[in-house]
């Protein structure tokens, strides 16, 4: 039984066993301690030991590697006919290449100011990694879409990697270094207001604050809203039905295949294949109960192997086919999920790594349910050939706005909205009253912020360079338009 300490306006109470009059709290197990209300003052006292400003910083620091050592460390246990995809695709844009190399940004990072607040991070919060996505209705919801490299740690590592993001996106959209410097201000901006917002609402609204429509308005990013308009229409039909309607055939049994479109979706060994169905047992196991009822209707009909993503490309993702009683599809992603590449510079920058059971496929799905407020209700994970995988649907709906193809003047509400929804998903695990206080109400970190961004998209295109150059001395072979 849970042990709980009855406290009446902090007397004890009478020896005869009768409370005291007042106000009644209880210390439980597992519930806030304290008299609360102090985290906003606690945020500001570490002004004092971190002073906003000092966000601004960056320099290498000395023993950095290359891009092209980084990218040749990264691509250890990947598939190697792969490679060249994945080198191909971050050599296209300074923007790509920073989607591909969060490890490398993350050594740079362990080398700035920090507060030593800790939040899940989605460990690669660029500007390309939110978007909408279909919650258990089919209705559309907007959040950060992708968890690979999701871990305990420093709050700011999220931040400066979107706003970084955002200059990289302006540039490329042709933008002016003042247009683009403006908008990862806004992005910081937005943080620190969101964050304020959800500190003053009732627990319970802040957990549950959904990114519904009336996140355009919140984050007055109207210019915006007919681009998502056209995105949320499109989404709506980005379906397992469609995918398999486009990219499955019939048997002679009347079953279905997946039809190989190479190099992106190819066939795969039976008994790979096998190894693949097989997981999905265990995987069942790792939902809830019932979701599994819902799985049992199902039957799987194939399995293929499909490339997805930059900085993904080279790791091993299957897509499964299968099947109800009306013959109606289902398409479920297999992932493998390698350890979070911000691992080996969390301790460095002072922040400690623990709670890592060693299943990366469960790191990943529960730092995902961590973050979001709606979840694929299939989420899970398994093991295939001794690897840990993630296991989530495939065109769930998804949607998504290429922030290097906005025009300029769209580029800070597409700032403020992603701003606003790293905050609400840093506000699950780390106390927003605390980070408001930090934030405050100025625009010392928002400048500060955009000052990192703007230093280290310099430093990204740098490293672009080298990776562009590395490939035309033919070190790095690359494929490019896959």
């Amino acid at each position: 039984m849970t042990e709980v300490t009855e406290v009446a306006d902090g007397a004890a109470a009478d020896v005869d066993g009768a409370a005291p009059q007042g106000r009644r709290a209880f210390a439980v197990a597992g519930f806030a301690s304290g008299q609360g209300g102090r985290s906003r003052e606690r945020g500001k006292t570490l002004r004092g030991r971190i002073p906003r400003e000092r966000h601004a910083e960056f320099s290498p620091v000395p023993g950095r590697p290359t891009a092209v050592e980084a990218i040749e460390a990264s691509n250890a246990g990947r598939i190697a006919a792969l490679v060249p995809i994945r080198v191909g695709r971050m050599a296209a844009t300074p923007f790509a290449f920073l989607r591909g190399s969060a490890g490398l940004m993350a050594a740079d990072l362990a080398g700035t100011p920090a507060t030593g607040v800790g939040a899940q991070l989605c460990g690669d919060a660029h500007a390309a990694n939110f978007g909408l996505y279909g919650d258990a209705r089919g209705q559309l919801v907007m959040d950060i879409n992708d968890f690979d490299e999701t871990v305990p740690g420093p709050w700011e590592w999220d931040l400066k990697r979107l706003a970084a993001s955002l200059v990289l996106a302006g540039r490329e959209t042709g933008a002016d270094e003042t247009t683009a410097r403006e908008a990862a201000q806004h992005a910081a901006g937005s943080y620190r207001r969101t964050m304020r917002t959800l500190a003053k609402l009732p627990a319970l609204d802040a957990w549950n604050a959904v990114a519904d429509e009336q996140l355009v308005s919140f984050t007055e990013a109207h210019d915006l809203a007919e681009v998502l308009r056209k995105v949320g229409a499109k989404a709506l039909g980005n379906t397992s039905a469609r995918f398999a309607a486009r990219s499955t055939t019939r048997t002679a049994d009347g079953g279905r295949r997946f039809t190989a479109a190479p190099p992106v979706l190819t066939e795969v060994t039976d008994a790979t294949a096998r190894a693949v169905a097989q997981s999905l047992g265990p995987y069942v196991a790792t939902v809830p109960a019932e979701v599994r009822t819902l799985l049992s209707r199902y039957r799987v009909q194939d399995v293929a192997f499909r490339v997805v993503g930059t900085g993904s490309v080279g790791t091993r993702s299957y897509v499964v086919l299968l099947t109800d009683h009306r013959d109606q599809p289902l398409v479920l992603q297999v992932k493998e999920a390698r350890p979070s590449v911000l691992l080996p510079h969390l301790e460095r920058a002072g922040h400690p790594v623990a709670g890592q059971d060693g299943h990366e496929g469960r790191r990943v799905v529960l730092g995902q349910k961590h973050m979001q407020v709606v979840s694929d209700t299939l989420l899970g994970w398994t093991t295939v050939d001794g690897l840990p995988y993630q296991v989530r649907q495939f065109r769930n709906r998804k949607g998504s706005v290429d922030p290097a193809a906005l025009l300029p003047g769209q580029l800070d509400d597409y700032a403020r909205i992603t701003g606003a929804l790293l905050a609400r998903a840093h506000a699950h695990t780390a106390d927003p009253g605390l980070l408001a206080g930090y934030c405050g109400r100025s625009e010392a970190l928002d400048e500060a912020v955009a000052a990192f961004a703007v230093a280290y998209a310099d430093r990204t295109e740098a490293d672009h360079a080298d990776l562009v150059a590395a490939v035309r001395a033919g070190r790095l072979p690359a494929e490019f338009g896959v």
